[in-house]
C-alpha cells in the first residue's frame, strides 16, 4: 500500500472537505505554513529541481483546496521558501519550520496544513522516504503526532 492509499485509509479527509476546512482558516499564518511546507516537501532530498518547483507551483495556483488563497500571494510565498533552501538548505528549513511552528496552538490549522503539504507533494503520486521524513518533521514543528498521518 502506497503513502497516499495509506493517508486516506488513516482518515486525510476527501479534497471537498479539506477544501472547507481550508477555508475556515483563511489567515496569513495558515497560508504562509501552507506553503513553507510544500517547499519542505518539494525540497525533501536536499535540493529542488526547477521543473519540480514549476510543476508545484503550478498545482497550488490551480488546486481547489487552495482556491481561498490569492494564487499570486501563494506562489511568492512557495518560491520564497523554495529560494531560501535551495540557497542555505539548513537556514532555508529552519526559517520553513519556524512558519509552520506558529500553527502549534491551533492544532486543526496544523492538521490542515500537514494535510494540504501531503496533497500538494503528493500530487505526482509518489512519495519518497525523504518526502515521508520532512512530514514527520513538520508534524513535530506544530506538535502532532506523524502517526496520524500514516508516518
Amino acid at each position: 500500500m502506497g503513502f497516499l492509499d495509506n493517508l486516506k485509509r488513516k482518515g486525510m479527509p476527501a479534497v471537498d472537505q479539506l477544501k472547507t476546512r481550508v477555508g475556515q482558516f483563511k489567515s496569513k499564518d495558515f497560508a504562509e505554513a501552507s506553503m513553507a511546507t510544500c517547499a519542505l516537501i518539494a525540497a525533501a532530498d536536499g535540493q529542488i529541481d526547477p521543473s519540480e518547483r514549476s510543476k508545484t507551483a503550478a498545482f497550488i495556483a490551480s488546486n481547489d483546496v487552495l482556491s481561498a488563497f490569492d494564487a499570486a500571494t501563494l506562489r511568492d510565498s512557495f518560491d520564497r521558501y523554495c529560494t531560501k533552501l535551495t540557497t542555505d538548505y539548513d537556514f532555508g528549513k529552519i526559517e520553513a519550520l519556524q512558519a509552520i511552528g506558529k500553527l502549534r496552538s491551533k492544532p486543526e490549522q496544523a492538521r490542515a496544513v500537514v494535510q494540504v503539504g501531503v496533497l500538494v507533494g503528493g500530487a505526482d503520486g509518489d512519495f519518497d522516504a525523504h518526502e515521508v521524513r520532512a512530514v514527520r518533521e513538520v508534524c513535530q514543528a506544530v506538535g502532532l503526532d506523524p502517526t496520524e498521518f500514516g508516518v
